[in-house]
C-alpha cells in the first residue's frame, strides 16, 4: 500500500486529467490519486471512472454537485483520507502548472528533511515561473510580500497550492473553521499549519502555466486573498 495520495480538484479538466493521472502513476514512487470533481460538465468524472478499471486501489474519486470552490474540494479531500493509511498528503492542480515529478522532492522534504509541510515555491532560492506575463508574476510574488508583512509568515511562494502534508498536520488543524476558498485558502491553511508549531520548507520549482482549459483565476479569488489576510491577522 501507498503511503502517499495526491488530491486534484477538477472543474472542467476532460483535456488534462488522464495525462496527469498516468503520469503519476508512472512515477518510480507509488502514489495514490484521489480526484475531487465539482460536477464538471465536460465530462471530466467519466474520464476518471473508466481510468479506475484500469488503476483499481490506486484511483479514487469523489463527486460534488455544482462548483463549490477550490478550497472546500481540498477539504473535503483531506477528511475523505482520515480513516485511510496515508501519511502523506498533497495538493496538486490538474493542468500541469505543477510538474508531476516534483512530488518526489515534496515527499523527501517530509519524509526524509523533516518538514511538516512541504510547499513546492516558485519565489524560493532555485524556484521560477515560466511563460506568465511580467505582470502576473509581480502580482503573484507582490501578493506574497503583502502576506508576509501582515502576517510575518515566512514562507516566500504564501499562495503556493503545491504542497505535502504530512497527516497529522491535517488532523491538528481544524478544518471546519477554515474560511476562505480560493488564494486565501492555501494562505490560512500555512498560516494554520505554523500557529500550531508545524515545520514548512519550501522546495523550488518552475511553475509553468496551464497549456491546455481554462484557468479557474478571478477577481473575486484576488480581492478574498487581499481581504482575508486582514481577517486572519485581526480575528481571533
Amino acid at each position: 500500500m501507498s503511503d502517499s495520495i495526491v488530491i486534484i480538484p477538477t472543474y472542467n479538466e476532460s483535456e488534462n486529467i488522464e495525462k496527469m493521472i498516468r503520469k503519476v502513476f508512472s512515477l518510480p514512487k507509488e502514489f495514490h490519486i484521489l480526484i475531487v470533481d465539482d460536477g464538471s460538465p465536460d465530462g471530466t468524472a467519466n474520464i476518471v471512472k473508466k481510468l479506475m478499471l484500469e488503476f483499481p486501489g490506486r484511483l479514487f474519486i469523489e463527486e460534488r454537485k455544482g462548483k463549490l470552490g477550490l478550497g472546500t474540494a481540498y477539504i473535503h479531500g483531506f477528511k475523505w483520507t482520515f480513516p485511510k493509511q496515508y501519511e502523506y498528503v498533497y495538493e496538486m492542480d490538474a493542468d500541469f502548472s505543477h510538474n508531476p515529478e516534483d512530488l518526489l522532492r515534496l515527499y523527501d522534504a517530509c519524509a526524509k528533511g523533516g518538514a511538516d509541510v512541504a510547499v513546492g515555491s516558485r519565489y524560493t532560492t532555485g524556484g521560477k515561473v515560466s511563460n506568465w506575463p511580467v505582470g502576473r508574476v509581480l502580482m503573484s510574488y507582490f501578493a506574497s510580500v503583502y502576506v508576509n508583512c501582515i502576517l510575518w509568515m515566512g514562507v516566500r511562494d504564501t499562495t503556493s497550492g503545491f504542497k505535502c502534508y504530512r497527516k497529522k498536520v491535517l488532523q491538528g488543524i481544524d478544518l471546519d473553521a477554515i474560511k476562505f476558498v480560493g488564494y486565501a485558502f492555501q494562505i490560512e491553511m500555512k498560516y494554520k499549519a505554523i500557529k500550531k508549531g508545524f515545520k514548512i520548507k519550501e522546495v523550488p520549482i518552475t511553475f509553468i502555466d496551464r497549456q491546455l482549459g481554462t484557468s479557474k483565476m478571478s477577481s473575486n479569488i484576488f480581492k478574498e486573498a487581499f481581504l482575508g489576510v486582514l481577517q486572519m491577522r485581526f480575528t481571533r
